[in-house]
């Protein structure tokens, strides 16, 4: 079920030539971080209306979210393939998915993301999980449940603009993608349901997209130093 990559800067080789300078992220270029399909304050659209209980306004976003990511992808999934993305990996960080008994599994991109798809589909499918009719419960569960999901689609959005926003660029969808992120991240931020840590790897893409929203100091406005001194490392999640 189910992302150019910003790994460890090369040593020098014996020869002495120098290593090679690490790739500007496109995406932070000011000419298309402000672009976007509308100027409307995410920050209230986000926020939890009076008399809708919080499960349902987490339900309802939630399978938003996911439909909407999900076509986001799709629009980049041919560039996506397994020889051009041969891990699941997000700028320092490689991902791996785990499957029901917890193993972990090193999977493409690609893989990677069919799983999260997959996976998130069959919850939001499921009425015992997101119940539709009336007088149904939702689990106990259903929190962590919602948490989980959010964590997986970040990754699917992060992939995107850090290894397919060329393609992005050339469809011209960047302010669609841009608008997506924005509201995404201050929906979970407006609930905690990603952990800021989670997060932090894209940090840098938040300050600049979200500020203007009012969320540059919530739940992750120190993580760009914590990002930028941790680029030598590749890690695992």
């Amino acid at each position: 079920l189910s992302f150019l990559i910003f790994c460890r800067k090369s040593k020098g080789k014996p020869n002495g030539k120098k290593p090679a300078p690490e790739e500007k992220k496109l995406y932070l270029e000011p000419e298309y971080t402000k672009s976007r399909i509308t100027d409307f304050e995410f920050k209230e659209l986000v926020m939890l209306p009076r008399e809708i209980d919080l499960n349902e306004w987490l339900a309802s976003n939630t399978t938003t979210f996911f439909h909407h990511i999900n076509l986001q992808y799709s629009t980049i999934s041919e560039f996506c393939t397994g020889e051009s993305c041969q891990t699941m990996a997000v700028c320092n960080t490689q991902y791996y998915w785990y499957d029901e008994r917890g193993k972990k599994i090193k999977c493409t991109a690609p893989q990677y993301v069919d799983f999260v798809m997959s996976s998130v589909q069959k919850l939001v499918t499921d009425e015992d999980v997101f119940p539709t009719k009336y007088g149904k419960e939702f689990p106990n569960s259903f929190e962590s449940l919602v948490k989980k999901i959010c964590k997986y689609l970040f990754h699917v959005l992060a992939h995107i603009y850090s290894s397919h926003f060329k393609e992005t660029l050339a469809l011209e969808l960047h302010g669609h993608l841009n608008t997506l992120y924005t509201h995404f991240i201050l929906f979970i931020r407006e609930f905690n349901l990603v952990d800021p840590k989670e997060t932090t790897i894209m940090d840098d893409l938040t300050e600049v997209l979200c500020s203007s929203s009012g969320s540059s100091s919530n739940g992750g406005g120190n993580g760009s130093s914590n990002s930028a001194g941790a680029q030598n490392h590749v890690k695992e999640r």
